[in-house]
């Protein structure tokens, strides 16, 4: 089929903004076709634009011969424009219809189509994904990412707010964040380098200069973890500031996500409807408890975990089960934690690190960092790592480098929080995991 060209047609209205008050207007609408019912002597074509639906009434016999030839030559899914005059009726469910002067057909449709976008017949999760594109037609799906830039708007306000200055921090790196060999390897003109795993090091650096800083970015992990909670690559909300410790950061971090969650709970009505979920917006401060109470507590339940092991993930269910929103845990032993992270002057063998929990999930991880090169290089060596792999971060602390704290959200995580999703893949547009590479 021969395609129309846009031409000098321009929306005059999003699909919302057409309401009965404009009976008899002329509008032009554009958007794809979510769905046709044809009576015969009438046809109906649901247009759908990102902001909603309407109606587009073609009677036979009263609309013009090239209206209805257009009408009957329609698919779900086209890409089409629609001219025409806005009719009052107590026939749809918004009052109105519009009765068309012209239909453009800007983009066809291969069917039978991969997906059913109006939900009717549901789809499994990879058959979703592997035809993505279609499947963020459906109402749930954008809802969800809605509701994402809604999260990165407050943040960025948030954030800018409280004086942090937004950076970017590179992708391609010499040497391991974090350590570990969670990392994908590239070839950088001949030279091994590697996926950055966090912007760790380097916002840390840029304290000594900025003081306050924060990225938003994505970072790689090459884990072989396939759960619904894992990805390869995942977007991280870092922030780091200078003259802070732990307790100065954690108390960012709860009004941050207070105020995320404050945000989309207000703006977001119909997103939260079509999701069928509900944020309670949290109450501050979050309750802190120390990894010690959190080993009582699961003793309790008669799960023994040896002190200083981290706590496997059906010990975390439990704990969701008597915590179910937001809780910290903090004064983790030093052992568990990245190198970074600073053990606490009156017992070393515990550390200024903490985990902010949602129910049973890790949302968030930070601490107070090691300000002392001596102490960073002890560090380093003590969990196997080579300080001269290092050397660049470790010249900064040549410079004057200050007390400095900070902590990094898992975007999706947080994003699962707020809109009630069970997999992390339904909150990435493209998500990338040990078996996904495509689309």
């Amino acid at each position: 089929m021969e395609i129309d060209q846009l031409g000098d047609w321009r929306r005059t209205h999003y699909t919302i903004e057409v309401k009965p008050d404009l009976n008899g207007k002329d509008v032009v609408v554009l958007g794809w076709i979510r769905d046709i019912r044809d009576l015969g002597g009438i046809r109906f074509v649901i247009l759908e634009d990102r902001e909603g639906t309407i109606q587009i009434t073609v009677i036979r016999g009263k609309s013009s011969k090239e209206v209805v030839e257009r009408a009957d030559s329609l698919l779900t899914q086209y890409s089409i424009g629609v001219k025409g005059t806005v009719k009052k009726t107590k026939m749809t469910p918004r009052g109105i219809e519009i009765i068309p002067h012209e239909i453009r057909i800007l983009g066809v449709a291969e069917h039978p189509l991969p997906l059913d976008v109006t939900g009717r017949t549901p789809a499994e999760i990879d058959t979703r994904l592997n035809a993505r594109v279609l499947d963020l037609r459906r109402d749930e799906s954008r809802a969800v990412f809605r509701v994402e830039h809604v999260a990165l708007e407050t943040m960025r306000t948030f954030l800018s707010e409280n004086g942090f200055i937004e950076v970017h921090t590179p992708r391609i790196i010499a040497s391991a964040t974090e350590g570990g060999a969670a990392l994908f390897s590239v070839d950088y003109f001949g030279q091994a380098a590697f996926l950055a795993q966090s912007p760790q090091l380097y916002k840390e650096q840029l304290v000594v200069g900025f003081e306050k800083v924060f990225e938003i970015g994505p970072f790689f992990r090459a884990e072989e973890s396939h759960t619904r909670r894992h990805l390869s690559e995942f977007i991280s909300v870092d922030i780091e500031e200078a003259f802070a410790t732990s307790t100065d950061v954690m108390k960012v971090l709860e009004e941050l996500v207070h105020r995320v969650c404050k945000a989309v709970a207000e703006k977001c009505h119909r997103d939260l409807e079509i999701l069928k979920y509900k944020i309670v917006v949290p109450e501050i401060p979050f309750k802190r408890l120390s990894y010690d109470t959190i080993l009582k507590e699961l003793e309790k339940d008669g799960i023994s975990i040896p002190w200083g092991e981290d706590i496997p993930t059906p010990a975390f269910r439990t704990l969701g089960e008597t915590h179910p929103y937001f809780y910290f845990i903090t004064d983790w032993p030093t052992k568990s934690k990245a190198f970074y992270i600073n053990p606490r002057t009156d017992n070393p063998e515990v550390s200024e690190g903490f985990d902010l929990m949602w129910q049973w999930v890790e949302l968030a991880s930070g601490g107070t960092r090691i300000h002392s090169k001596n102490l960073l290089i002890k560090r380093l060596k003590e969990q196997g790592l080579q300080p001269k792999s290092f050397q660049f971060h470790l010249e900064a602390f040549n410079y004057g480098m200050p007390p400095h704290a900070g902590w990094a959200i898992g975007l999706e995580r947080l994003l699962m929080m707020l809109t009630g999703k069970k997999n992390i893949r339904d909150v990435v547009l493209f998500p990338r995991d040990r078996s996904r590479l495509t689309p």
